[in-house]
């Protein structure tokens, strides 16, 4: 099979395919300079065409006409031409002193500045903030540096273009680069036939909401005041439900910051409109910290009456008996976690760069019970294995462009109830020998696919072969059942290693500490978890021998 990469024009095939996508399927969002783009680009010559999207593929706006060297394209200044005709590129943009300094050389800056410079032999970021205040003004680059035989050619549509690549993508953190990661074929993506309904971004008005969080997030990112970021956020209205997802972690992540910075008010405040997960448990404590212990007792009874999640009942089990005892109210009787087997081992210290769990790994394997170092891999990667076609069933709003490693709805609250006939069908499957052809034949057939549960760089045939063997199709049926209440949540916190023994099929999971190092929260539930099933696990705490 010919490598598309061996075209030079690759990236502009990619652009074009983009561009015919949003016709066909977007042609409701685009706005009408949009869609004059797309008309207008089409007719452009091939040099020209490419050359703009190069400069769309890479970082900033301003090139310097002497590095867009590309054989494919010829004269970048002839290939300019119809760009400039057009207005989206610039070859006189005005230029602030910060963004001259970005597009010039050491020494050419040396040159040009150098009796404003106190230390020539300096580096070249120590003299911008000198200069910065000595040039405030704004000129085109042949104007600021006229020595200079070179032009400096300025996007004008990078805007218009991030816009394009949003509707495509559904989001802003994707880029172009998806498409040459994925011809190299090192990013490989399921084949997900897209419905009618399939698009992240509805209508028009989904395309404005999600570039105004976008701007929200970034004032906060930058500093901004937050009474001025906080009223912004409060002004986007919106029906779409995955743009109010968005909106609910921005406030959240505010919410903490104001935690620590200790503005106790202003996180009460954004907590209680919150409707992220956690942001409940969160104000319980900001009530606490401020020793309105009252209002916390009574929201932490009404969350025990309803846990939205493991986590913030495991918070509530910490916290109910700490506000009563600040109320005055007595004591509650204590539950005694359940207990888990303990094995205490004193190694030899590790070399350099050699993790605790490796140690730990090399000194309980034996030949008929090989330990794995596999934390939250392998449950996940049966998972994931297993319910393949459920995970990528072709639902509305939950695929919408060919570079999706899941569904855009894996977090939501439904994700399992929008497709729990298909989970059950699966997890039948579970109730004889058919789940291990099944993942079997998945592990052949889906190789490489991008999943977000698989882990491929984990999953050897070999691990897999002793998990069917030694591991219950119950204890499987625990396991992702538990995964399915709360992805986000508990698709983490599972033990470090697993030892098996194939001739006995059996096995044990082992949680590694080293010196120090203590059980986090969603280690903690999993403990219990294990232990309510009555599902093999150790606790392995390790301490560092003294050499003689």
């Amino acid at each position: 099979m010919a490598n598309p990469l061996d075209d030079p024009l690759y990236y502009l095939h990619n652009f074009r395919r983009v561009l015919l996508w949003l016709a066909q399927r977007n042609a409701d969002l685009l706005d009408p300079d949009e869609q004059l783009f797309i008309q207008q680009f089409d007719r452009l010559p091939q040099a020209s065409q490419a050359l703009l999207v190069r400069m769309v593929m890479r970082k900033g706006v301003h090139f310097r006409a002497g590095k867009l060297n590309y054989l494919e394209i010829g004269c970048p200044h002839a290939a300019a031409g119809p760009l400039m005709e057009l207005g989206w590129v610039d070859d006189q943009y005005l230029l602030a002193f910060e963004e001259l300094f970005a597009v010039l050389q050491k020494g050419e800056i040396l040159a040009a500045f150098k009796p404003w410079i106190d230390q020539p032999k300096g580096k070249k970021t120590d003299w911008l903030e000198g200069l910065s205040a000595q040039f405030m003004d704004s000129r085109s680059f042949a104007t600021w540096c006229p020595e200079l035989a070179d032009r400096l050619f300025s996007l004008t549509v990078m805007e218009l273009c991030d816009r394009l690549r949003l509707m495509f993508f559904g989001n802003l953190h994707q880029d172009w680069s998806e498409f040459v990661l994925a011809d190299l074929g090192i990013y490989t993506y399921e084949k997900v036939e897209f419905c009618a309904e399939s698009r992240g971004l509805r209508h028009r008005d989904d395309v404005q909401g999600y570039l105004f969080l976008h701007h929200c997030q970034q004032a906060f990112d930058a500093g901004e005041p937050l009474e001025d970021v906080l009223a912004g956020v409060a002004t986007l209205d919106t029906d779409n439900p995955w743009l109010e997802k968005r909106r609910a972690k921005l406030l959240f992540q505010i919410g903490q910051y104001c935690e620590r910075t200790a503005e106790l008010a202003v996180a009460e405040r954004i907590y209680r409109n919150c409707t992220y997960p956690g942001a409940r448990s969160r104000l319980i404590r900001v009530l606490e910290r401020q020793e309105d212990y009252a209002q916390a007792m009574a929201l932490a009874n009404t969350a025990q009456q309803a846990p939205e999640s493991a986590a913030e009942q495991q918070h509530l089990l910490r916290v109910i008996p700490r506000l009563r005892r600040k109320l005055g109210e007595p004591a509650l009787p204590k539950v005694k976690p359940r207990p888990v087997t303990r094995l205490d081992l004193a190694l030899t210290p590790p070399e350099p760069l050699m993790s605790v769990e490796y140690c730990v790994q090399a000194h309980l394997s034996e030949p008929d019970g090989p330990v794995h170092y596999v934390e939250n891999g392998l449950i996940n990667s049966l998972f994931g294995l297993l319910c393949w076609d459920v995970i990528f069933a072709p639902l509305p709003g939950s695929f919408f462009h060919p570079f999706q490693r899941g569904p855009a709805d894996l977090h939501s609250a439904d994700f399992h109830q929008r497709r729990a006939p298909l989970f059950a069908a699966c997890f039948e499957q579970l109730q004889d020998e058919r789940y291990k052809t099944t993942l079997r034949q998945r592990y052949r057939d889906k190789w490489g696919i991008q999943s977000p549960f698989v882990f491929w760089n984990l999953l050897s045939e070999e691990l897999l072969e002793q998990a069917l063997a030694c591991l219950p199709a119950e204890h499987l049926r625990y396991w992702f059942e538990r995964l399915l209440l709360d992805i986000r949540a508990n698709r983490a916190g599972m033990p470090d290693l697993i030892q098996f023994w194939p001739a006995q099929k059996t096995y044990r999971m082992i949680e590694v500490k080293g010196p120090g190092d203590r059980l986090q929260d969603n280690q903690l539930r999993w403990l219990e978890f294990c232990g309510e099933y009555q599902m093999p696990v150790t606790v392995c705490y390790v301490r560092w021998a003294q050499s003689a």
